[in-house]
């Protein structure tokens, strides 16, 4: 059976002529559950097998997967022709849990591409570890890997004096913060993290293999044992790889305070 027999097979019945609901609504709703029931994962119709399949015209067919694409559903990319994006990630907002423990958690292979690994000094940052400026800092930045696939810049910062040892530390497929209490001695216990949308530049979008209409999340991490802290982490994630859920509550939980809520994120 072709392609298109298989999509004119599912779309029986899917158009009413009669009822009052736009055809392209109709299509629109059709095609959302076929979506959700994963028909189209291994490939997106076509616009003309999408026409031949509903016996509509090509403006109702555009007009619904136009519409599915503004939900986050589609992507159309000039000579690509459309396909599904999945979010294959998730990470629930509130835990201490690094990248690699959140990917390999949800079945998948986490890997890492070590791209800086240096002892550096930056007041800034040292600022932001409650260090004085002159600190010597280790900075390590890295491409995360999921299956294979990128997902993730990292670049962390942590006081030399405790996390020297992570210089030599096989991260290619650990968890930093795995390392960190095997080689230092030192627990992650507590921390804050801000999070948002950004754009990525050309450089980061090119790194990550960033599809030009997709934006990317920039996150803040700053996170503590006993009460000091150890890590400042800005990491920028791929956005339609990944999402944030939160858990919710009755009762108003109070906001943390961020020192660095008033800045913007250095993607």
């Amino acid at each position: 059976m072709s392609f298109v027999s298989g999509i004119s097979g599912g779309a029986e019945g899917a158009v009413d002529r009669a009822s009052p609901m736009p055809l392209w609504a109709q299509v629109l709703s059709d095609l959302s559950d076929r979506l959700r029931a994963g028909e189209f994962d291994e490939r997106f119709p076509t616009d003309q097998e999408l026409v031949e399949a509903y016996g509509v015209s090509r403006q109702t067919v555009r007009e619904a997967v136009r519409r599915l694409a503004d939900d986050g559903l589609l992507a159309r990319e000039r000579g690509r022709g459309t396909r599904v994006r999945k979010v294959e990630f998730e990470h629930t907002a509130g835990t201490l849990e690094g990248l690699f423990q959140q990917v390999e958690a949800q079945g998948a292979t986490q890997t890492s591409v070590v791209r800086i690994r240096e002892v550096t000094a930056d007041g800034g940052i040292a600022g932001r570890l409650k260090l004085p400026a002159r600190a010597r800092l280790v900075h390590i930045e890295r491409l995360r890997l999921a299956e294979g696939e990128p997902l993730a810049l990292d670049r962390s910062w942590l006081p030399a004096r405790v996390a020297r040892r992570l210089l030599a530390a096989p991260l290619t497929h650990a968890g930093l913060y795995d390392e960190l209490a095997r080689l230092c001695d030192v627990r992650i216990d507590g921390g804050t993290e801000r999070v948002r949308p950004v754009i990525p530049t050309a450089a980061e979008r090119s790194a990550l293999d960033i599809p030009s209409d997709v934006a990317a999340f920039a996150i803040e991490r700053l996170v503590c044992s006993e009460g000091a802290p150890v890590e400042w982490r800005q990491s920028l994630v791929r956005g339609d790889r990944y999402c944030f859920v939160v858990e919710l509550s009755p009762r108003r939980v109070k906001q943390p305070s961020l020192p660095w809520a008033a800045e913007s994120v250095a993607a």
